[in-house]
């Protein structure tokens, strides 16, 4: 039997991403609309050559050679995703495929699916197996990300494309906090995917805006219910979190969560410091104050200062690939390692808050008890953001229309460029009249 692990968490993290495109000329929008409405720079895209399956396997098998991991030595693999390219094959069956030459098939886990929160829920199955009587020894992969596209018009620009892989074990550097974490479900129908023959959502964008705020609210309550429970923090406040990383389907939506968090913490204790600007909205009922915009930018303001310490370093990714769906949190946290070094990291909280839409919502933390820097130096983030192609905004429309053509097609040779992807990508060769796909891999060198 083996002993029980200690410090389980996530112990490398690696992350891949396409080319990009700028949309902002393209469509007529005044200067602006994006880069300040969304908070967005650039967008990542794939053509025809990629899929989810092809790029999991390109982040796993790159952050298996990097890392120089056996995958003798991986005994769970989780995937979250919601790009769904078989209502029945899951994707981790295929990425078994890169275990063949090892000759090691015993490996649990499976697809995890809700929307942006299948990743966490993964990485929750992953932490919770090695912390349980199942645990056999051997370490987990989390993979999880997606192809986030949308039909031609304004929510084009809210797409992206990045999958990130995660190592999990004991003796972590980023430890997760047992059992902080505070989780917020209920029905509601902000952004789903009912039309199969479609990779398009179906989206209630203000109704999703005020989704993601509510999660935040019950979430973070939660969150801090079981902070002071567990640590004996009193009064338990944004304070109490060093580093506050969040689900990014766009980087404003992000300032506005933030915001959020410090309407929370008046509400628990409207006498605190730092908020005597805003005692007039000491009266407004929490239910009223969704969609109330002049309270929103209230707290925005008032936490500006604590944004710009907590969450801003947290963006990288997300202003240069835009939305990743379920990688979109991990990219935050892998961004944030990237943009604070580790001296500064040592011994901190970094909380997390990934929300999915339909929905499901949890937010939960890790303390860093080990060095990030070898992390930091792997992933390369800045370098490998600023190495990829410009694609002009007709180009991309072009690719999409492509994707939207050949979605769910049989006995079909994909046309992009292969040439044109980074070295060591996995790419669609082909789908035969039996909708099984081929695929193969760019050189590394």
């Amino acid at each position: 039997m083996s002993a029980r692990p200690e410090n389980i968490g996530i112990r490398a993290i690696d992350v891949y991403f396409p080319s990009r495109a700028e949309l902002e000329k393209h469509d007529g929008a005044s200067t602006g609309k994006y880069t300040i409405g969304l908070g967005q720079t650039k967008m990542a895209f794939c053509d025809d050559r990629e899929d989810i399956s092809s790029v999991c396997m390109t982040v796993v098998q790159g952050f298996m050679e990097k890392y120089n991991i056996s995958y003798s030595d991986i005994g769970r693999l989780e995937v979250g995703t919601e790009t769904i390219i078989d209502k029945s094959k899951s994707t981790k069956t295929v990425l078994m495929k890169l275990f063949e030459e090892s000759g090691n098939f015993s490996v649990e886990g499976i697809d995890t699916t809700n929307a942006c929160y299948g990743g966490t829920s993964a990485l929750f199955n992953a932490c919770q197996w090695m912390d349980s009587a199942a645990w056999d020894g051997r370490l987990a992969l989390v993979v999880s990300g997606d192809i986030a596209v949308y039909a031609s018009g304004n929510a084009r620009p809210s797409g992206g494309c990045g999958v990130v892989c995660m190592l999990v074990g004991p003796d972590a550097p980023l430890a997760l906090e047992f059992p902080l974490r505070g989780t917020f479900m209920e029905n509601i129908y902000d952004f789903y995917k009912p039309n199969m023959s479609s990779e398009f959502p179906t989206v209630d964008g203000p109704l999703s805006v005020t989704s993601y705020v509510r999660a935040v609210d019950h979430a973070y309550t939660a969150y801090l219910e079981k902070l002071e429970k567990h640590t004996g923090v009193e009064r338990a406040s944004l304070a109490d979190i060093d580093y506050l990383v969040f689900h990014s389907p766009y980087t404003k939506q992000v300032v506005k969560g933030f915001g959020r968090i410090a309407y929370n913490d008046f509400l628990r204790n409207p006498d605190a410091e730092g908020f005597a600007d805003v005692q007039q909205f000491k009266e407004v009922a929490r239910e009223e104050s969704y969609g109330n915009k002049v309270l929103e930018k209230a707290f925005i303001n008032v936490s500006k200062a604590q944004f710009a310490a907590k969450t801003d370093s947290s963006l990288l990714a997300a202003r240069n690939i835009g939305n990743m769906y379920t990688g979109s949190v991990f990219f935050g946290l892998a961004s944030l390692i990237s943009q604070v070094p580790y001296e500064k990291l040592d011994g901190k909280r970094v909380t997390l808050f990934s929300y999915g839409s339909g929905c499901a919502a949890s937010m939960y933390s890790f303390r860093v008890r080990g060095s990030t820097s070898e992390i930091a130096e792997k992933l390369e983030l800045a370098k490998r953001l600023d190495s990829r192609i410009e694609v002009s905004p007709a180009e991309f429309e072009k690719i999409m229309e492509l994707r939207e053509k050949t979605h769910n097609a049989q006995d079909y040779e994909p046309t992009g460029i292969v040439d044109q992807l980074f070295p060591g990508t996995y790419y669609l060769q082909k789908i035969d009249s039996m909708w099984r796909r081929a695929y193969g891999r760019t050189p590394l060198n």
